[in-house]
């Protein structure tokens, strides 16, 4: 539900789209404030090893739980199956007209629905005069078909670097192959990162893999040359000391190296040793594809970060119009960081929206007055 990372400089650059805006937003309500937000709400919290933030039941209802009771307590009125058919501002207040009839009045509008698949907000946002970044998926797997990783669903390489040669573009992280593919942290921050481009290019691309991440093609050929020396007479499909491998892919990687099964490491060739370090540094797959809809769960786009006062999330171009959420075009890595987005965004927009209400009600109530 968060990540920790309590920095906001050290936070922002986990955004691809967003980096820069939300250095302020996160400074009003960060990451601590967040979590002091839940825990004082019954909801206790822990870190995984690599900074992610999930309550302790592991169990999503237990956050839903709270931010239902939250705005039970709050006196929030909910109101459902309510398909907005058109906003329009008269005078100081904004008239929600609704497909199935009837309308709401309201003095402040805050839009939170984005994404591909429910983009009603974003429809909105652009029929009142706001700029629409295109949609995009961010976070999704690759799809590669390769004999080097077919059957080997399930296993994970706990530190890789991941590359897309053709954007120049890079990241590390643990990678897992599925049945699709590639997919895990490194793969999903790398889809992150070259969403538009990868967009724009339909998916199709090669992608770079060193499974051995902080080893280039010099160091690793070192290291392998030690095995040599220390481990003459074992076979080179069993594996090398020191490198974190899965056995099963550790022995794909020999066979495309063109290296006999039988192969002892001292029998191994320079030439063999090069094929083998180009498998294991610079593993090149061709993605054709990406997963199917129902992992993408992040999108990029939305309204167009410069029509926007990050300061309250309120729009620069119609006065009372604020936003939060995937209706922004704001995405993070996988890791948490999605979610705090919202939460920031989310607070600092209802705060703000909330005061300019209350601050028209005021005016209003004076003005009658005189």
């Amino acid at each position: 539900m968060t990540h920790a990372c309590y920095d906001p400089r050290e936070l922002t650059p986990n955004y691809p789209r967003g980096e820069r805006s939300l250095i302020g937003p996160f400074y009003t309500w960060s990451v601590g404030e967040t979590i002091d937000w839940f825990e004082f709400r019954g909801v206790t919290l822990k870190v995984e090893s690599d900074g992610r933030m999930f309550p302790t039941t592991d169990d999503s209802q237990t956050i839903i739980n709270c931010l239902e009771d939250a705005a039970n307590d709050a006196c929030v009125m909910v109101e459902y199956r309510c398909d907005v058919e058109s906003l329009v501002r008269e005078d100081d207040h904004w008239v929600l007209k609704m497909k199935r009839g009837g309308e709401f009045r309201s003095r402040a509008v805050l839009l939170a629905t984005g994404g591909i698949r429910n983009g009603a907000g974003t429809v909105l946002a652009g029929e009142l005069g706001h700029t629409l970044i295109p949609a995009a998926p961010s976070l999704f797997t690759f799809k590669v078909q390769d004999p080097r990783i077919e059957e080997l669903s399930g296993i994970s390489v706990p530190e890789v670097t991941a590359e897309i040669p053709a954007l120049k573009m890079k990241t590390s992280g643990p990678c897992l192959i599925t049945h699709w593919g590639l997919s895990g942290p490194a793969i999903l921050k790398l889809s992150a990162k070259a969403a538009r481009e990868l967009a724009e290019m339909d998916y199709r691309f090669d992608v770079k893999i060193n499974w051995c991440a902080g080893s280039n093609e010099a160091q690793l050929d070192v290291i392998l040359a030690s095995v040599r020396e220390s481990s003459p007479k074992k076979m080179v499909r069993s594996g090398a000391e020191g490198l974190s491998i899965p056995a099963r892919l550790w022995q794909r990687l020999v066979e495309a190296a063109e290296i006999d099964e039988e192969t002892t490491w001292s029998n191994l060739s320079k030439k063999e040793r090069h094929r083998l370090v180009q498998q294991l540094t610079a593993c090149k797959f061709s993605v054709d594809g990406k997963s199917m809809n129902k992992d993408e769960f992040v999108t990029a786009g939305g309204v167009s970060r410069n029509e926007v006062d990050f300061k309250t999330m309120e729009s620069r171009i119609v006065p009372g119009l604020f936003f939060a959420g995937e209706v922004l075009d704001v995405d993070g890595v996988t890791g948490g960081f999605n979610f705090q987005a919202a939460w920031t965004t989310g607070r600092i927009a209802g705060a703000a929206a909330a005061g300019a209400a209350a601050a028209g009600a005021a005016a209003a109530d004076a003005a009658s007055e005189v």
